[in-house]
């Protein structure tokens, strides 16, 4: 099993880079996040890694940290989700954004990533719960219930996960949920 691999990055072609170690260049499929955070071609990188041996393949994917590669072994373990929609759930959302998902149970945050579905987000909910380090001991109360209803709410109604965290910052304390969507709705706006 490849672990890790330490090398000169000689190639960006999402979702796939190449590593060259020692003369041997790894084809190694990667998250948008970790694509991000490479270095510029030519420059030293080291990527933790994930292989997977099937009949007619063995392919490898790499990960910028050791959280995102658990994350995505968590992922591939539940029925109906392979390696790219675990690819495609991590480019969409980082780590600490899932496991906030799964501890206040959002599926709505899920489905806004290509792939996943109603069914395949609710399933995830439920098989991730207590398995990805910072939901472990959360409970769902850890952020009201108002608050989760106004930014499910605002994912609804088409806002981004970040400008709806940013406009629920902004509410005063103890809001309901119909005045909470309201101001936040205005906050938005402007």
């Amino acid at each position: 099993m490849i672990g890790r691999l330490t090398g000169t990055l000689l190639e960006k072609t999402p979702p796939t880079v190449c590593v060259d170690v020692n003369g041997v260049g790894y084809e190694v499929d990667v998250p948008m996040s970790t694509l991000y955070a490479l270095p510029e071609t030519g420059a030293r990188v080291t990527l933790y890694t994930h292989m997977v041996v099937r009949e007619d393949a063995h392919l490898l994917f790499g990960f910028a940290s050791q959280a995102e590669r658990a994350a995505f072994r968590q992922l591939i373990k539940i029925t109906g989700v392979g390696a790219r929609i675990a690819l495609a759930l991590l480019s969409g959302m980082s780590v600490a954004e899932l496991s906030q998902a799964v501890t206040l149970q959002e599926s709505g945050r899920l489905t806004r990533v290509p792939g996943i579905g109603k069914k395949t987000a609710e399933r995830l909910l439920l098989e991730l719960r207590g398995k990805l380090g910072a939901d472990i001991g959360a409970t769902p109360h850890a952020v009201p219930d108002s608050q989760s209803d106004i930014l499910n709410a605002l994912l609804a109604l088409g806002y981004s996960d970040k400008e709806s965290q940013l406009a629920l910052k902004q509410l005063p304390e103890g809001v309901s949920v119909s005045d909470g969507i309201r101001l936040a709705l205005k906050a938005l706006v402007r």
